[in-house]
């Protein structure tokens, strides 16, 4: 989706679709950290 957005950005150069770009990868940053606390826990024994 990030590439998709960038292309159309660099095409265009409309500002909404640049905003729209660092909104998607701001939450792509924030995403994997979670994932890693998920996956942490998973590496956990059961007992």
């Amino acid at each position: 989706m990030l590439d998709f957005t960038w292309k159309v950005f660099s095409q265009t150069g409309n500002i909404d679709t640049y905003l729209l770009f660092k909104e998607l990868e701001k939450e792509n940053l924030e995403i994997p950290g979670s994932q890693d606390d998920e996956l942490v826990e998973l590496d956990f024994p059961i007992m």
